[in-house]
Order: C-alpha cells, then structure tokens, then sequence
C-alpha cells in the first residue's frame, strides 16, 4: 500500500481504503476512468461520499493510492528496500517494475492509448519515487540538484526503458533485461552517493 495507508494501524480505516481502491479497480474493468465519478466508486464501496473525502481529495489520489497500493505491496512481498547505495536493491525496483507492469496490463487494469495510460504511468513513476527518495534523501548532491530531483530523474529512466521493454515485440525475459537498465540508471543514483564532510561535487562543465 501506499506509504500513507501503510503507516495507518486502524483497521477501519485500512478496510475503507481498501473497499474504494477496490471498487476503482473494479469500476475500471467496466469503462474509462474519465467516466467514472466519486459516487460511482463510493456506492460500490458502499461508503458515503463524506467518508470518501476523509480519505482522498478526488479520484485522482484514489488513483494514486490504489497503483502505488500494489507496487509497494510487490516491494513489500520481496521484501525491497533501496538504502541508495545498493545495486543489488535497484536491480529489485527494475525487475519489480517490470513485473508490475505486466501484471497490471494482464489483469486490464491498464490499456494502451486508453485515457487511463497517461495517468497510470504517473502513478507507477511517482511509487518509484517514493522508494528511491527513501534511499537517497539527505545524501549529498552535486551542486544545484536535490535528492528529490535525483530520485524522480531515476523513477523515470527506470519506468521509461521497462515500458518500453514491455512494447518491444517479442521481448526478451524481464530478468535478462535488467542489467542493462541498471547500466542507465546506476549513473544517475549514484549521483546521490556518500562523500567526504569536506568533499563538493562540481557539477560538469557545458560545452559552448
């Protein structure tokens, strides 16, 4: 679940947030997001509007709530945890991702050039994020750069090479793929990385 519903322990709340990221789920199989409305998901739910807006602003953070849910669910699974030095920890989050993906594709959840895809896309990238950040936050940068803009620059790459690996024809095994995209991402974590207290990252010089 997503890192604000993990960190709730009242199991009254945990099944309400569950019942309405599960009747989007649910809803989603039957038409396109953009026609689904708040009371479509609450009468599902069986939860009154009221009670939805004590949890989520609009369908939109139920949206978010409900991919980052199951991503994080997968990371929990595998028991991943990204410190932001460890290769082996990133190697998890690609081959996660690429197993999300294919998942969420297989099961509907998600149709290519649907209205849906944008926003699913933003989803998966921003659970990526929260990981990573985990990881990196507080570590030093080169100058001008933040572990927030290092760890949505990785979220990114990582999302935007497996999306591509999954609509490649005939692609190979997501196993196999993920070496070479930790070659394209290691570069860019490893920007957020330990150094000396009296060390400073000078940030590459521009060609004119």
């Amino acid at each position: 679940m997503p890192i604000s519903d993990c960190e709730v322990r009242d199991p009254r709340i945990r099944r309400t947030r569950q019942a309405l990221q599960g009747a989007l789920r649910d809803l989603m199989l039957q038409k396109g997001f953009e026609e689904i409305s708040v009371q479509d998901i609450t009468d599902l739910a069986d939860v009154n509007r009221a009670t939805f807006y004590d949890h989520y602003t609009d369908k939109f953070a139920l949206l978010d709530a409900m991919v980052a849910g199951g991503f994080h669910k997968l990371l929990s699974e595998r028991n991943v945890i990204f410190d932001g030095t460890c290769p082996s920890a990133a190697s998890a989050i690609i081959l996660s991702t690429c197993d999300y993906l294919e998942a969420t594709h297989a099961n509907g959840s998600f149709n290519r050039n649907s209205a849906f895809e944008p926003l699913g896309d933003a989803g998966i990238v921003a659970a990526i994020r929260r990981v990573i950040l985990q990881g990196v936050q507080g570590k030093p940068v080169p100058e001008l750069l933040t572990p927030e803009i290092v760890a949505t620059t990785a979220a990114w790459a990582i999302y935007g090479a497996v999306k591509q690996w999954y609509y490649t024809p005939d692609h190979p095994p997501a196993g196999t793929m993920v070496p070479s995209i930790l070659q394209l991402v290691l570069p860019i974590l490893m920007t957020a990385g330990p150094i000396g207290p009296h060390d400073h990252i000078e940030a590459p010089l521009l060609a004119d």
